[in-house]
């Protein structure tokens, strides 16, 4: 198992069908006069900022932030667990409380203790506290490791805090395999009955939690977590979506704000569908690059060396359509088939990190040579993390939940996605039409949007380090330029290359400069560029 592949989800939709603000974004340089149209109605939509709160604790509040927590062995070495509460409703504290899972490993040391850095690997949806046992625990820089206690924790509605669940596994599987591509009216309403199963499955689950796992509120828990810590100041590395919770904790407590890194950044003052069209151009930019890289080796099996990448997309697009008509065998000991929609998720999966790049051409090939799906179902299910025994994490029911809550939908009908389909087609060939429909799912989605898309200033924050890569898919690089435009005192650091998320990633130049910034204080210059 990929201990960092909580990494590839992001805000916009972690799944085709559950992608609302994880797979896709809006505008690139060339867009329509309509995509244009859009970009400018949303800049002005988004001309609010952020509003901070008050610095004194409101007395409804006081015993949430006298917490301290109980820590106990939690069965991973090194580490200790602690349940903290926090208010369900923070407008209506009587409400009843929620219990956040946070975990732990103190600073090893040598050198003098800097505090707690808090890690969120990203989502929505992504267990903090199983990447922070699984990775940066034990894989951050033994330096980072000396002199921070690593602490995570779930998000609320996130694996161990009050987790949001919406459909069982069978379910769950028949979910996936919905055409993301209808052909007919028949096949529309199959998808808009899927997305409303879907979103009565979470409705059914926790109506009230439901109307409160936005990342405001998320971010108001960091506050409490950090109080129960001991920390004036909140010290946090959070990745993709976990950019957009750390900018936002940042934007509500900016004179509580210490060092924070936000690496693969979103850009806040983005609308749904803005976000969900350019994560569709981020997509197929990562695709030209796979594709380019394909063809000069002997084993692509989408063309040969000299083959351009539209054609290579041409050639994997016809693949996809003949999984439309016949899906292929996997042998999957539950029966399933390679579908269509299940191998162009896998596809994407791979996308997210140049190393599965040589797994993703073994697939294709088995696939389009072999008939042999099984190495796409396999990254399929990987990154809908489902199991072998066919049962899922949360991961995709809270990615629906925090996305749907945090913005309005990027559609409200079927109609709607038909007359964008142009946009998101010329900016991804390939993927441009699944991903349209994807963006579809929040319209049916059981409780209304309490978010909206704001710029986040964080006037008064101590210096943050904003990261970007340029040829990220899931997190365009333009988002980190436009979030590190937005905070007051941003400095953004690039890293040129593919791959989402740069920290740790095997670039020197970034990681000695994140270092050097957590350990000492010290931001990179703003505007620096690593390779």
């Amino acid at each position: 198992m990929d201990t960092r592949r909580t990494h590839r989800r992001t805000r916009a939709g972690a799944t085709l069908l559950a992608a609302v603000a994880l797979l896709i974004p809006g505008c690139s340089s060339g867009t329509t006069t309509d995509t244009a149209n859009t970009a400018n109605s949303v800049a002005k939509e988004a001309a609010a900022a952020l509003t901070p709160l008050p610095g004194s604790t409101p007395a409804a509040l006081t015993r949430y932030y006298e917490q301290k927590p109980a820590w106990r062995d939690c069965g991973t070495p090194g580490f200790q667990c602690a349940t903290l509460k926090a208010p369900l409703d923070y407008a209506e504290p009587s409400k009843g409380d929620i219990r956040l899972a946070v975990t732990r490993k103190k600073a090893t040391g040598p050198g003098k203790r800097l505090g707690s850095l808090l890690v969120n690997p990203g989502g929505p949806g992504g267990s903090a506290t199983a990447y922070v046992q699984a990775y940066a625990g034990i894989g951050y820089p033994a330096d980072v490791r000396a002199r921070y206690d690593m602490v995570a924790v779930d998000p609320r509605g996130v694996a161990r805090s009050e987790p949001v669940e919406c459909l069982d596994g069978p379910r769950m599987d028949a979910y996936t395999r919905t055409d993301i591509t209808p052909d007919d009216t028949k096949e529309t309403d199959a998808l808009v009955a899927a997305y409303r199963t879907f979103a009565e499955g979470c409705g059914a689950d926790a109506p009230e939690l439901l109307r409160h796992v936005s990342t405001v509120e998320a971010a108001r828990d960091m506050d409490l977590v950090r109080a129960a810590l001991g920390d004036k100041k909140l010290n946090y590395v959070g990745a993709s979506y976990g950019t957009f919770l750390g900018a936002t904790y940042a934007g509500l407590f900016p004179h509580r704000t210490g060092r924070l890194v936000l690496d693969g950044a979103m850009d806040p003052s983005l609308s749904a569908r803005r976000i969900n069209l350019e994560q569709t151009e981020g997509f197929g930019t990562a695709f030209t690059a796979f594709a380019e890289d394909c063809v000069r080796r002997s084993d692509c099996p989408l063309g040969r060396a000299g083959t351009g990448p539209e054609r290579a997309g041409k050639n994997l697009k016809a693949f996809f359509d003949k999984l439309d008509a016949r899906p292929l065998p996997t042998g999957d000991a539950d029966g399933r088939t390679l579908t269509e929609s299940l191998a162009t998720i896998g596809v994407i999966a791979a996308m997210y990190d140049e190393g599965a790049w040589q797994q993703l051409r073994e697939a294709l090939t088995a696939a389009m040579k072999e008939k042999d799906g099984a190495g796409l179902l396999f990254l399929s299910d990987s990154y809908y993390e489902r199991d072998a025994d066919g049962a899922y994490t949360n991961l995709m029911f809270a990615n629906a939940a925090v996305n749907c809550l945090d913005l309005p939908p990027a559609f409200d009908s079927p109609d709607e996605v038909r007359e964008a389909l142009p946009d998101f087609e010329k900016v991804s060939p390939v993927f441009g039409e699944g991903l349209a429909w994807a963006s579809l799912n929040c319209a049916y989605w059981p409780v209304k949007a309490t978010g909206e898309a704001q710029r986040i200033e964080a006037k008064g924050a101590a210096p943050l380090v904003v990261v970007g890569t340029t040829r990220d898919p899931a997190t365009p690089y333009r988002w980190a330029q436009g979030l590190a435009g937005q905070l007051a005192t941003a400095r953004l650091l690039t890293y040129d290359g593919d791959g989402h998320t740069a920290y740790g990633r095997g670039s020197a130049c970034i990681d000695s400069a994140i270092n050097t910034y957590l350990l000492h204080g010290t931001p990179p210059t703003d505007g620096k560029r690593c390779s």
